[in-house]
């Protein structure tokens, strides 16, 4: 393949370089884009990639079957993904380069053990490419409010978009049929996650007059169903946007004396607590902060307390391999994040607390089905999404993050559990 001597941003659609600097911008590396080239084609024979040229080209031979990966502009997307891995794999499908008739079905082959993309022998070359995290990004107190407001202040009403009335952004328990897969549907989505919901209160042992912590409110759906169940809540948040729309929905419910939320960082807790909760927050701690985290859970717990966390988990091995690597998904969508493992978990609270695992349970395939229904949901939104001022770039953004997790939890490489910590007593 020829590389041009000369790239300029797609044309399809307006990129905002304002806005979108790294997109509007192509970068020109021709020697890193031949060595993409050579990976791109070495994945697609050996995954059964058929990686489409414009044109109708394969750029290798590739089962019709196979998962398609349409590229529209090959140099720009070679340039970008020489110059920034897989930063610049998510900068190309934001500005349009490549596409896929079946997204999830493509990048689950790219998810399916991503540590032998590129060869062994060939692991010096992610210095090239491979940056870290920046401090800015580091979820120290000072950082910790403004990564949390690049996500879940975009918008409620984007939100709400592709959120079942339940308001509930993390992973939902469907009922099994006789294989035991998850039979999901959008009209069973708000009772799936009001299941989750009631599994973690249960594994906390939240029940009348118990007193609960909850770290991470999204937008109030625990607090609320605890307050239900006679429990006195108090929950924290550092999102703005959802403490006011959390705050009205506890009050139009008329909980409002039996559950507080907070604006509020977890380090800042206090009290003592029967029970502390936490959904899909431990992710947002990032790993040089997570002693800090577990001692906070530990500090707060009352004597036979329990906490009951959900977490999204990835191999231990993978984390490690990752925890010091700047990815698209830290970027764009998550700044300052980082997935545990479970036995980091356990790890963290070994060394830092008196806490102690004492169970997990795993269900990543209902992860899958719960971001399944968010992307379409997401995508058949689209003129909606549009009319509240999000542009297509941030849209397709979108579109790929969904798909790329999904595609994660498909392919295994993700999980989610609902772990119990209980204090060792003496």
């Amino acid at each position: 393949m020829t590389i041009v001597t000369e790239l300029i941003a797609p044309q399809d659609f307006h990129v905002d370089p304002g806005r979108w600097p790294d997109v509007a911008r192509v970068p020109r590396v021709p020697l890193r884009a031949a060595v993409a080239l050579r990976l791109l084609r070495r994945v697609a024979k050996q995954r059964g990639l058929r990686v489409e040229l414009p044109g109708g080209r394969l750029l290798a031979p590739a089962p019709a079957q196979a998962p398609v990966l349409r590229l529209h502009r090959p140099e720009a997307f070679l340039h970008r993904v020489g110059a920034g891995g897989l930063i610049g794999f998510g900068e190309s499908y934001q500005a349009g380069d490549w596409d896929a008739p079946d997204l999830i079905a493509a990048l689950t082959v790219l998810a399916t053990a991503p540590q032998t993309l590129v060869p062994t022998g060939a692991q010096w070359l992610r210095r090239l490419y491979v940056q870290r995290p920046p401090a800015t990004e580091l979820s120290t107190v000072d950082n910790a409010r403004t990564n949390i407001h690049r996500h879940y202040d975009l918008s409620n009403e984007l939100f709400a978009q592709f959120l079942d009335p339940t308001m509930t952004y993390s992973a939902a328990v469907f009922p099994t049929g006789r294989d035991h897969a998850p039979v999901a549907d959008w009209d069973g989505l708000a009772t799936a996650q009001h299941r989750k919901i009631d599994q973690l209160l249960d594994l906390a042992g939240v029940g009348p007059g118990s007193r609960v912590l909850e770290i991470g409110t999204g937008w109030g759906e625990l607090a609320l169903r605890a307050a239900r169940r006679g429990a006195r809540v108090v929950s924290l948040t550092l999102s703005a946007e959802q403490l006011a729309l959390a705050r009205r929905r506890i009050a139009e419910a008329g909980v409002a004396d039996r559950a507080e939320v907070r604006l509020c960082d977890y380090r800042a807790a206090e009290g003592q607590y029967d029970a502390v909760v936490s959904v899909e927050m431990v992710e947002a701690v990032g790993r040089p902060f997570w002693p800090g985290y577990f001692a906070t859970l530990d500090r707060v717990l009352a004597p036979g307390g329990r906490v009951a966390l959900q977490a999204i988990t990835m191999p231990h091995e993978r984390m490690i391999a990752s925890s010091a690597t700047y990815t698209w998904i830290l970027k764009y969508i998550f700044p300052g994040g980082q997935i545990p493992s479970l036995p980091a978990i356990a790890d963290s609270c070994a060394r830092h607390t008196g806490l102690r695992v004492v169970r997990a349970q795993a269900y990543g395939a209902h992860y899958a089905e719960t971001l399944r229904l968010w992307r379409e949901r997401f995508t058949e939104r689209a003129h909606q999404v549009s009319a509240l001022g999000f542009d297509q770039v941030f849209q397709r953004m979108w579109q790929l993050y969904l798909g790329y997790s999904e595609a994660g939890f498909r392919s295994g490489y993700l999980d989610v559990q609902q772990i119990l910590l209980t204090r060792e007593e003496h």
